[in-house]
């Protein structure tokens, strides 16, 4: 057989290889992103024709921003893009004439770096009808992966499954390897059982990724030991921050290398606020069951609290809470397999679901 002359042979440098898989990553990266948009768009939102839809971003969503704007645009003809300046924190209010949008529309879709949740703004808008899906501290490797690409659907279900099983009970006990044992009440009325991703009726809001429930603790029923080993305020943690806690308040911290970064996070939030509410950056105020399969421990506590069978509380007041002008603080501490008591029953056994 004769051989083939050597100036036949395609010869593919390494350069070339390499610029080939970057592309293929490129483009494996644009369809997840738009995937993610469709699920938002068609799944969570239930977006008709006939409605007018809003998407606010700012300069580090931009990318997401567009795509959700583009795939609502195949939808509806009536769409609005709007990228807006940075806020300073979370619960910073949107610009005057992004608010009087907000008020105006059926469906507003709101990726951006500071949350908008627990502004004026979106409850009025709420108020005037439209439903929210807000989206904040994503990116545009978190919005194309993780739990934003989950079955919200199955996730709604598996809230109603467990939020059936929370009836009529309030006190809970959390334990883990760590350290962890904590006992507290809630009121058993007041479950948040809607952050399941689907928001498809006028007035409702959720957050995006979605998959987790959540209540308040009766103030001044926390007791015991928190040992935080997964994240806390979207860090992942190098060793457990270990929380003393009494009537309700951490009294003190101790841990590796974050938590001198932690106290420092929380005696500048205190120096905020007036003498009478310094405390309360301190208060145990939050407690949920992440119920999301597809979320992953990442430093991202948007994604993090999500996590299956993981466990998250949360620490300090916003402003508006503790009624004051001030922002205040509320961070998230976040367990990777916690076993969770309701009532004595065991809900959750070392980071697995038992309903």
């Amino acid at each position: 057989m004769a051989r083939k002359p050597k100036e036949d042979f395609d010869i593919i440098s390494e350069d070339e290889i390499e610029a080939e898989e970057e592309i293929s990553k490129e483009e494996t990266f644009e369809d997840l992103l738009n995937v993610a948009a469709k699920i938002v768009v068609n799944t969570c939102m239930e977006i008709r024709r006939h409605e007018s839809v809003l998407v606010i971003a700012d300069p580090s969503t931009s990318k997401i921003g567009q795509e959700l704007y583009k795939v609502c645009s195949e939808i509806s003809p009536n769409v609005l893009l709007v990228i807006m300046p940075f806020t300073r924190h979370h619960g910073d209010e949107p610009p005057a004439s992004v608010a009087e949008l907000m008020r105006t529309q059926n469906v507003v879709l709101a990726p951006t770096k500071f949350s908008i949740t627990h502004t004026k703004a979106r409850v009025q808008a709420c108020k005037d009808g439209a439903r929210i899906a807000t989206m904040p501290g994503i990116t545009p490797e978190l919005f194309a992966g993780g739990g934003m690409l989950a079955d919200f659907n199955a996730i709604r279900g598996t809230i109603s499954r467990v939020g059936v099983h929370l009836r009529r009970r309030r006190n809970i006990r959390v334990t883990s390897p760590e350290g962890t044992d904590i006992r507290f009440d809630v009121d058993p009325k007041k479950w948040n059982k809607e952050d399941s991703g689907i928001c498809n009726r006028p007035g409702m809001v959720t957050n995006l990724p979605a998959g987790k429930i959540f209540n308040a603790l009766i103030q001044g029923s926390a007791k015991g030991d928190l040992y935080i080993d997964g994240s806390f305020d979207s860090m992942v943690l190098s060793e457990p921050l270990r929380f003393k806690v009494n009537d309700g308040v951490a009294t003190d911290i101790k841990g590796g290398p974050e938590a001198q970064r932690v106290r420092h996070l929380f005696a500048e939030a205190a120096n905020l606020l007036p003498a009478k509410d310094q405390s309360s950056v301190w208060t145990i105020s939050q407690f949920g069951i992440g119920l999301n399969p597809n979320s992953k421990l990442i430093g991202n506590a948007l994604e993090d609290e999500k996590v299956l069978g993981s466990c998250y509380f949360s620490i300090g007041l916003e402003g508006s809470k503790i009624d004051s002008n001030h922002p205040g603080i509320l961070t998230s501490g976040i367990i990777k397999e916690p076993t969770v008591f309701i009532d004595g029953e065991p809900l959750v056994i070392s980071g697995e679901l038992q309903i």
